[in-house]
Order: structure tokens, then sequence, then C-alpha cells
């Protein structure tokens, strides 16, 4: 595998579709040397050449973020190609929805799985090369879940929660070695190209842009002024 440049600073995104994912690492491009990652191949693929294109650098990842090892090996990666990562944007999640009569026990690990525990691997793999350089960012996605699980939400909730745990305990560890770690509740649904929701208008749903618009808000803080926790919904959305 050929290295590439170790000159820019570096940003690692996982969890990349086409709606949050993408806008991240389409913005973070602007200003920083990009690592994305998520199961679908295909997908990094294209979206790496579109931020190629417009001048940008992305190297695609691809890994399970809920295994151990495939999550050690892609950081390995992206250590020997473009460096240590300077900003960790953790986006994945998800699952299957339901109550407890409707989800699995094998549905409820995978959520916990990808939502929580790759999130701790991914932070183990970038908080020494943080602590030594004495900065660095990490920035979870959360949702309103995380906040308050509805019936529906019995295996991607407890997710959230713990998630939000991991960036609170993050934040007051790391904060005094000079790391920015902040949760992001992003509350509604995202307007994700080529999705439809019934009854609903684009604008009802949160522009991936404009969130994305506020991570790198974030990522650029003063560290006087550090924001821990951040909501995100649509003008229209009831609280």
């Amino acid at each position: 595998m050929a290295k590439e440049s170790k000159d820019e600073r570096v940003a690692v995104v996982l969890g990349v579709g086409p709606g949050l994912g993408a806008s991240l690492a389409r913005r973070f491009a602007k200003g920083y040397a990009v690592a994305i990652s998520a199961r679908n191949e295909k997908y990094l693929h294209s979206l790496a050449e579109e931020i190629s294109a417009a001048g940008g650098k992305a190297i695609e990842v691809p890994a399970d973020l809920g295994d151990r090892a495939r999550v050690s090996a892609a950081f390995k990666s992206i250590r020997e190609r473009l460096g240590a990562p300077e900003v960790l944007l953790y986006n994945a999640g998800g699952g299957k929805w339901g109550n407890i009569s409707e989800v699995t026990a094998e549905q409820y690990e995978d959520a916990w799985r990808v939502g929580a525990f790759g999130a701790f691997l991914s932070a183990k793999e970038v908080v020494p090369d943080m602590i030594a350089h004495k900065r660095g960012v990490i920035l979870f996605t959360g949702a309103t879940a995380g906040v308050k699980a509805g019936p529906k939400s019995i295996a991607f909730g407890p997710a959230k929660f713990a998630l939000r745990g991991l960036a609170q305990s993050l934040a007051r560890d790391l904060g005094p070695k000079g790391i920015h770690v902040a949760w992001i509740n992003v509350d509604g649904s995202i307007n994700i190209p080529g999705r439809r929701i019934p009854n609903m208008k684009d604008e009802d749903q949160l522009d991936p842009d404009a969130i994305a618009e506020t991570y790198w808000h974030l990522a650029h803080q003063h560290p006087s002024a550090w924001t821990m926790e951040l909501e995100v919904r649509p003008f229209k959305e009831k609280f």
C-alpha cells in the first residue's frame, strides 16, 4: 500500500452514508485530509472520488465498527497512510426499531456494538496521540433517544445513552489535557438524498450540510468556551 503525504491535519469520519456522514466528510475535507469509514465500500469509493475531484484528500477505510479487530486494522491503516488523527467524528449508529417483544438479543447487541462499543474502541485508538500532542477533537453524533428512549427504541436508545455517558466521561478526563469532546443531539429526521418520508417536507427535516457546519464550529471552538453537549433540530420540530 502506497503511503500518503502526512503533512496535512487528519480527520476521521466513521459511519459514512449519504446523509450526515457524507456532509461531515465533505465539510472537513476543506481543512483536513479525511479518512472515511463504513460498511458500504461502494459508497465510500464514490464519495472519496467526489472529494478528490473537488480538490480534497480522502482515503477509504471500510470497517465494521462493532468488530474490535477491524477497528484496530482501520486505524492502523489511517496512521500509516495519513498520520495521527487530530479529529474523530463518530457518526455510526442505528439498529432495529421495535419494542422488547420485537427486537432480538442479536439485534440489540448489534445496535450496542456499532452505536457504543465502536465509539469506545475508536476513542482508544486516537486518544494516545492526542494526549501526546496536547490537542484533539472527538465529536459523537447523539440522538433524542439518548436522552429519552421511546417504546420502539429498545435497542437504539440504550446504545445512544451509552454513547452519551462515554462522551461525558471522556470530556471530564481529556478536557484538561487539551482534547475537546462533545456530544450532539440530532433531534429530528435528517433530510437524506433519495429518501422520502410520508407527510414530511424538506423544511421539516434537518439539512445535513447545516449540521456539518455546527460540527465544524464545535471542532474549532476556543478552549475557553468549549461546548460539551449541543442540540440541533428543525425550527418546526416540537420539543
